[in-house]
């Protein structure tokens, strides 16, 4: 559709069931805004297909009391104006009504060449629900303000993480769903975009549903980059319009249900909130594992090198890498010998960790980072490994200790959170106060010295329970369908 006409009888084939193709211009006008009325959720489908915007919530807000004081037609001919005027350049953009269909808003995956956390947790999750359910993988412009299907290539990133440099269409077909389920996996931050979900819930007949990594922003706000509160805080504004969130963890459950509590104070019930784990399955047979990550085996016994040390992740101030550094140092100093590999790139405020790690490398001490890994060579440093170290300040869920576990790679963790629940359902892990430097030196220098520490440490890491990404795909897909929600009770595994 790409006038207004055309945008018009595209809203009586939704809102009218006796056909319009017999009616004239005025006539045809007239019964779709009869039909749409003091309707909230229809008025929000007729600014978003007219204007080929996705509206926020004060435009919905506007029309519904103007529908109420001057009439339905006032507000129709109102819509048509902004078309004409305020969103002339959208008038030549195709509008498709997507009907009872489930939308995947995948935007930040679909561009991105990160491979880790929240990324990485997106592409498992849509890769298995794309091989077993009918899905519409969906974007936005470049101003948050339409969506959109993703185009071949970025649909290609968000599954695979293949091709992060994809680039939108020029003039993309403008995307509005209607009775739909839209699943947000991934963190949305941008306020217009994040505005316009909150609309989308709040007033449209679709229903929202997220899933809940962690409220990191608010627990520990000081570990997150300027403004990143303030956006978060925007993000929670359109989950408390959700029809359900998924949470990661025991503890970003208990993080949201606290959220939601707060949310009585202002009148607004909030979603429901249902913990469903993350897997802590390992990838990839040995055997099928490259030495990519050029780190040696760190296992001993298997050849003369020093145990290697493995810590994964971004270097921002939360997953406390500094305190590694300056534990190992420690060690070092003691005579303790072992190599130290740092897997992931920089992020906000990872000045200090470069600074400390340059120095380090200067001095000869055997410490070393790899960016870029594939998720095959990430798999073989687990492998490759001793010891994983994770001493991170919050994580909603901590996907490097459950990774590590799944291939008998022994953790040194938080004793907290998340973190501890991992460890906790079947060992493998020591745990320690991340806020003490000296209690993570000590842990690392048991685990160092102690031969029958580390072959029970072991024991019991390969002994764990194994949860696969096709298990949890399949637990979030049927939490998420409303035909079978109400009765739906996760597998306890």
């Amino acid at each position: 559709m790409n006038n207004l006409t055309a945008r018009t009888e595209l809203l009586a084939g939704i809102l009218l069931s006796g056909g319009s193709t017999s009616l004239s211009k005025s006539q045809l006008e007239q019964t779709v805004a009869a039909a749409i009325g003091t309707s909230a959720e229809r008025l929000w489908l007729l600014f978003a297909v007219m204007t080929a915007t996705l509206p926020v919530q004060d435009e919905v807000v506007y029309l519904v009391r103007m529908s109420r004081l001057r009439g339905s037609q006032a507000a129709f001919q109102h819509v048509r104006r902004l078309a004409r005027t305020r969103f002339i350049g959208r008038l030549g953009n195709e509008v498709r009504i997507l009907q009872e269909k489930t939308v995947v808003d995948a935007h930040h995956t679909a561009r991105s060449e990160l491979a880790t956390g929240i990324q990485k947790v997106v592409r498992k999750t849509i890769v298995e629900w794309e091989a077993s359910h009918t899905i519409n993988l969906v974007g936005w412009d470049a101003d948050y303000t339409r969506l959109r299907m993703l185009d071949v290539d970025e649909r290609e990133n968000a599954l695979y993480g293949s091709r992060p440099n994809a680039r939108q269409a020029p003039r993309p077909t403008v995307t509005i769903p209607w009775n739909c389920d839209y699943i947000l996996p991934e963190l949305a931050t941008e306020p217009d975009r994040t505005a316009r979900i909150q609309a989308l819930a709040q007033f449209s007949n679709n229903r929202l549903h997220v899933v809940g990594h962690d409220c990191v922003p608010l627990t520990t706000a000081e570990t997150v980059g300027p403004g990143m509160g303030g956006a978060f805080a925007k993000n929670l504004s359109a989950v408390a319009r959700a029809t359900r969130v998924a949470t990661t963890s025991t503890a970003s459950t208990a993080e949201y249900r606290g959220w939601r509590t707060m949310l009585g104070s202002i009148g607004v019930v909030g979603p429901e909130i249902q913990e469903i784990m993350l897997p802590t399955a390992a990838e990839f047979a040995d055997s099928d594992s490259d030495s990519g990550s050029g780190s040696g085996s760190g296992s001993e016994g298997t050849d003369r090198r020093p145990p290697l040390l493995l810590c994964v992740g971004s270097h921002e101030p939360r997953k406390n890498h500094l305190a590694v550094l300056h534990a190992c140092e420690l060690l070092w100093r003691e005579g303790q010998d072992f190599e130290l590999l740092f897997v992931g790139g920089n992020s906000w405020n990872s000045d200090g960790f470069e600074q400390q790690l340059d120095q380090m490398i200067a001095f000869g001490r055997p410490v070393r980072v790899a960016r870029g890994l594939s998720d095959r060579q990430l798999w073989q440093a687990y492998r490759e490994a001793t010891l994983t170290l994770f001493p991170s300040v919050n994580e909603g869920f901590g996907l490097p200790v459950a990774e590590s576990l799944a291939v008998g790679t022994p953790v040194v963790t938080s004793n907290f959170g998340s973190m501890k629940e991992i460890a906790d359902a079947g060992g493998g892990a020591l745990l320690v106060d991340p806020r003490d430097d000296a209690t993570l030196a000590e842990a690392i220098r048991e685990f160092l010295t102690d031969s029958e520490l580390r072959d029970r440490l072991r024991l019991e890491a390969v002994a764990r329970t194994q949860r696969t990404w096709a298990q949890y795909a399949d637990d979030l897909w049927h939490y998420f369908d409303p035909q079978v929600a109400s009765s739906y009770a996760p597998r306890v595994t």
